[in-house]
């Protein structure tokens, strides 16, 4: 069976001021979206389910998605803060989403096998959904659960504009995730990075493996979801802010020896729009891209969609 591509496009962009998903990055309009899923199509994905926000669905639908309706079979959850285990409530006041582990747990019922997971806002590039999709048709968990994520310099992914939120990993010599942290506030600083931690501060070189949710799973990542989703809700320590994060879920899996997690890399370089400055950054590397030739242009003219 071919892997679904899962991909999260609940966030309304608070810090970029708006739907960030539909901003025009490419020469003809395309969006990052467009690009994600072109290369998610030539590396053998079978099926898309998007992960939106039920106020935002008809603007996605017209703006973002219908153009791939045709393609491949495509379905779409709803991300409802409301979607919760039975004796809990959403907080008085909380409008936040509860996070991307959250948000995965609520496509369950629309995966019907192995499949990826990405940011509908990052651009990843061909290869690594390529290396991605080659993993997850060949996945199958045994004694541990057998998934996977594909990985970025740190130095790679900063943005010369603000802060970013990143999984810090480290990776064993036989190439398998030990640990996944996620750093709120890093900035670029002279000769690499560095992020507040407490009163303190943590520096980077700029050279250590960062995930940016690309992952790769097979269906048994649910049942973990669902154990550990009612023990986050009784012990978060800011009910209007605090989110259920799939970096930490791994990271727990891994620990608790259920989950081996295969950490793969490839040549492409990432691109992502976390503020609006990013955009002109963004929309001359996929330019570059269109000129080389790693991509047509428009770029669903060999595919006859609208």
């Amino acid at each position: 069976m071919k892997p679904t591509l899962l991909i999260l496009a609940a966030g309304m962009g608070s810090r970029f001021g708006g739907l960030k998903q539909v901003e025009p990055v490419g020469p003809n309009g395309e969006k990052i979206l467009d690009y994600s899923i072109y290369d998610a199509l030539r590396a053998g994905f079978g099926g898309l389910v998007f992960v939106i926000r039920r106020e935002i669905e008809a603007d996605f639908r017209q703006l973002v998605s219908r153009r791939y309706e045709g393609l491949l079979p495509v379905r779409y959850v709803f991300q409802d803060a409301g979607a919760l285990p039975p004796g809990f409530s959403v907080p008085p006041g909380r409008t936040k989403p509860w996070g991307t582990a959250h948000a995965i747990l609520c496509a369950r019922a629309d995966i019907p096998g192995n499949f990826g997971v990405i940011n509908a806002d990052d651009f990843y590039g061909k290869e690594s959904f390529g290396v991605l999709s080659s993993y997850l048709q060949g996945a199958a968990d045994s004694a541990h659960w057998d998934w996977s994520m594909v990985g970025y310099p740190l130095g790679n992914t900063l943005s010369e504009n603000g802060q970013v939120s990143r999984g810090i990993c480290r990776v064993s010599p036989l190439g398998e995730l030990e640990t996944v942290r996620e750093v709120q506030g890093i900035s670029r600083v002279s000769g690499g990075a560095q992020a507040p931690q407490g009163s303190a501060t943590e520096s980077f070189t700029g050279k250590e493996l960062v995930s940016l949710n690309l992952w790769g799973f097979t269906p048994s990542l649910f049942a973990h979801l669902e154990e550990h989703f009612p023990p986050f809700l009784g012990s978060m320590p800011d009910p209007l802010k605090s989110e259920f994060q799939i970096p930490g879920l791994v990271d727990r899996a891994i620990h608790d020896g259920k989950a081996k997690v295969r950490v793969l890399t490839s040549p492409g370089r990432w691109y992502g729009v976390t503020y609006k400055e990013d955009k002109p950054v963004v929309a001359a590397a996929m330019a570059a891209l269109v000129q080389s030739g790693a991509y047509p242009s428009p770029l669903w003219k060999e595919r006859g969609a609208p």
